[in-house]
């Protein structure tokens, strides 16, 4: 982890109980085992505490139920804490994000002063507040002020492009550097702006748990000032590709931008457009107070893409912009809330001798890389489908090729449910009229065992009637041919080396 969280010099005041809100989230997800490494108490708050059961911190924390709606569930679930993160945002999951933030932030206030925090601390966006600001960044001002407006100290840092394996900066400036060696651009790739590595984010929002003043702004970045632009060419040397060639036009509106960058990175075309949005403005550090005020020392741009390239291509990564989710996971389609609904199943079984770990292992690597085992084709064209109706298509990946926790996302789907070699849930997160699961279980038999996959759909209206009987005569087809596809993958598993090996044999 050294490469991600630089040792801190100073020793922090002592020990807190600190609430982290956004937890599931990018930043927060990284957080918090920082603050447990300080010797903090943290104690995460969810609205669906579910989604941190496959965090490797998972047991040295207190995960309690909030939501940010929910007035009198933000006061039981920050009681007894000393300072919390508030690390929440709307975008891309609401059609008002502006107004979402803003009630949310002014409910987390008033939950704070009812607990008598002692701070809060907030991670906000650059931008000078005489410019005319993108709503993005005008938003994520508002939302600092009205936390400060409260009675609790807020504590506010503000960030441009944050550099980090996972981040939605970092996939959006790979995928458009990596996939187009010629990109006819708008003019928001010249504005300036101040990257600032991951790493750095987390030491300034550990190193703020020190300020003692009253509210106060903050301002962090990196060392360099640069342009899109030139952010694109240095990745493009750090990767070893060509020099990519950028040809500017004035036509290319931050709308039609989003929709390209949609089309061409795993960042869907709703949350791409405020952050395109945003690089109209010009985002760069004009107070270089916190650079003087705490013992962090912000690494070069260069050197946090390189950073971020090592962690993606070695797997590491610890969190991904997509783990965090607008609501909560899809209900388990086995729980008895669906008793007296429609529910259609479509069930797949196949007999296997082989091992119930390899099984497992054969299902817990679908999508990504690998796909989907059969007519690929077919999951590539339903992925362009759900691009083009304004869903996330197939381009999220996975955040490891082969390891799956509750709640990652994994192309259009989402960990709903998961049992470690034995069963694994997605939820469809793609347009559907209706909501879908896909599952699979490794059940015993008397000469072995089997593999049982069960597709469910719960359909909204008659539309959702056609969509799914539309689909039966394609079912058999595409299902029955991956579930072989899949067995006859964990039977073929080579055997890892180190099972080759005998006892004792290095």
């Amino acid at each position: 982890m050294a490469d991600e969280w630089p040792c801190q010099g100073d020793t922090y005041r002592g020990a807190m109980k600190i609430a982290v809100a956004g937890a599931t989230g990018y930043i927060g997800g990284r957080l918090v085992p920082r603050l447990l490494q300080e010797g903090h108490e943290v104690v995460c708050v969810a609205r669906n505490p579910r989604k941190l059961d496959g965090r490797p911190w998972r047991s040295e924390v207190e995960v309690r139920y909030g939501d940010v709606q929910d007035p009198e569930s933000l006061e039981a679930a920050l009681a007894g804490c000393e300072v919390a993160y508030y690390l929440v945002h709307s975008m891309g999951g609401k059609s008002d994000f502006v107004a979402a933030d803003r009630d949310a932030a002014r409910t987390f206030a008033a939950a704070a002063a009812a607990d008598h925090l002692k701070r809060i601390v907030y991670l906000g966006g650059l931008g000078a507040a005489t410019d005319q600001l993108s709503t993005h960044l005008s938003s994520r001002h508002e939302t600092g002020a009205v936390l400060a407006a409260g009675t609790v100290p807020v504590t506010e840092l503000r960030a441009a492009v944050i550099i980090g394996s996972g981040s939605v900066s970092f996939e959006m400036l790979r995928y458009l550097t990596e996939v187009l060696p010629v990109m006819v651009t708008p003019k928001w790739v010249g504005t300036r702006c101040q990257p600032i590595a991951i790493r750095d984010v987390l030491a300034y929002l550990v190193a703020v748990l020190d300020d003692d003043q009253a509210s106060h702004v903050y301002e962090v970045g990196g060392p360099d000032v640069v342009s899109y632009r030139e952010m694109m060419q240095v990745y493009a040397e750090e990767a070893g590709l060509p020099k990519r060639l950028l040809i500017p036009v004035p036509v290319l509106t931050p709308r039609l931008s989003s929709h390209w960058i949609g089309l061409v990175t795993p960042v869907p075309a709703g949350v791409a457009k405020p952050l395109v949005d945003s690089l109209r403005n010009e985002v760069v550090v004009h107070d270089t107070t916190a650079l003087a005020k705490f013992a962090v020392q912000p690494i070069p741009f260069r050197q946090a893409v390189v950073l971020a390239l090592a962690r993606s291509n070695s797997l590491e990564v610890e969190t991904r912009w997509s783990d965090a989710s607008t609501s909560p996971a899809q209900p388990f389609a086995g729980d008895p809330s669906w008793a007296g609904g429609t529910l259609f199943v479509d069930r797949q079984e196949a007999e296997s001798t082989a091992p119930a770990a390899d099984l497992y292992w054969g299902f817990a690597r679908i999508g990504g890389s690998v796909g989907y085992y059969s007519l690929d084709w077919a999951w590539q064209a339903r992925g362009l489908i759900d691009r083009a109706v304004g869903g996330v298509g197939l381009r999220r990946g996975r955040r490891h090729p082969e390891e799956v926790r509750l709640h990652d996302s994994i192309d259009f789907w989402r960990v709903a449910a998961l049992e470690p070699g034995s069963m694994l849930q997605l939820a469809a997160e793609m347009k559907l009229p209706g909501e879908a699961w896909l599952e699979w279980r490794v059940e015993p038999t008397d000469a072995g065992r089997k593999v049982v996959q069960t597709a469910y759909f719960r359909p909204k209206g008659l539309s959702g009637r056609l969509y799914w009987y539309a689909m039966l005569p394609f079912h058999h087809l595409i299902f029955r041919s991956m579930l072989d596809a899949i067995v006859s993958s964990a039977e073929d598993r080579p055997t890892p080396p180190s099972a080759e090996q005998s006892p004792g044999t290095t």
